[in-house]
């Protein structure tokens, strides 16, 4: 019932925003995909970053069309990480495109039909995603050949300028974006701009900084790390896949908050892989 309410939600409230002249982000409420790729360059090459949902599909195909032309395709798939709603359309849409799907090598087992994630824990907060979060898929998927390991040298493949950098916690080979050239940061789960783990805030949008998904993190020493290594990097703009992205003084100020008091704000006080740790 968890997940059917999720993508009850996604469907309802589907937007786009430009964020930068070459970022469009797709906000389907409890998640956000980008499209990346500068438009005026008239070649049209372009990735997409991260797939939403199951019921995403169509809105990102929309979405596509409008901006690069009718029948475009990217040069690939780049996946922060491989949980349900980052993943949701990425077997349909690799397999529609017919193009490779990019992944840290730890994720690989995740969509390779090899290894689960554990069930998230909905001990971590009072919240109703929180409580339902047990119901949300777990289970790993399977793109076969389309999985490829991102280059250890950090680069993107079909992403000029841009570095992935390992920000592990969340998940063992989560990845976030950087840009240097204009410090553009998609941070996919490394961090929030919401309480995801309250349905009014996310219904909502309520801008609050916050770590990454409580129910689903399994690593809490690493979250604290990576969103200490995010900071450093002093980024202008962040995108990040649950909230609204955050810009200048603002990202300085509440990222400088959130690594000062991380225990208080993002780790809960209690959980299954808290209480491991």
């Amino acid at each position: 019932m968890g997940n059917k309410l999720v993508e009850a939600l996604s469907s309802m409230t589907t937007s786009s925003e430009e964020v930068t002249p070459d970022i469009l982000v797709m906000n389907f409420t409890v998640v956000t995909a980008c499209l990346v790729g500068d438009t005026n360059e008239g070649v049209g090459e372009w990735v997409l970053v991260d797939t939403g949902l199951e019921n995403s599909a169509d809105f990102i195909l929309k979405s596509v069309e409008k901006r690069f032309g009718k029948n475009s395709r990217p040069q690939a798939i780049i996946l922060t990480h491989g949980h349900f709603d980052h993943i949701g359309s990425v077997i349909k849409l690799s397999e529609l495109w017919d193009v490779p799907v990019y992944i840290h090598q730890l994720e690989i087992p995740y969509i390779t039909g090899k290894k689960d994630y554990p069930v998230a824990d909905p001990t971590v907060d009072e919240g109703m995603v929180a409580k339902m979060s047990p119901t949300f898929p777990h289970t790993s998927i399977d793109v076969g050949f389309r999985a490829v390991a991102l280059p250890n040298d950090g680069t993107v493949p079909y992403m000029p300028n841009w570095k992935w950098i390992h920000t592990p916690g969340h998940t063992e080979g989560h990845i976030s974006l950087f840009r240097e050239k204009d410090r553009v940061l998609i941070v996919g789960d490394a961090f929030s701009t919401t309480k995801q783990e309250s349905l009014s805030s996310v219904v909502l949008q309520r801008e609050q900084i916050s770590g990454p998904p409580k129910y689903l993190t399994t690593d809490w020493k690493g979250a604290e790390n990576s969103v200490r290594h995010l900071m450093d990097l002093k980024p202008s703009l962040v995108i990040p896949s649950h909230g609204k992205p955050m810009k200048g003084e603002e990202v300085t100020q509440h990222l400088e908050i959130l690594v000062n008091h991380f225990n208080e704000i993002a780790k809960p006080k209690q959980g299954l892989f808290v209480s491991k740790q």
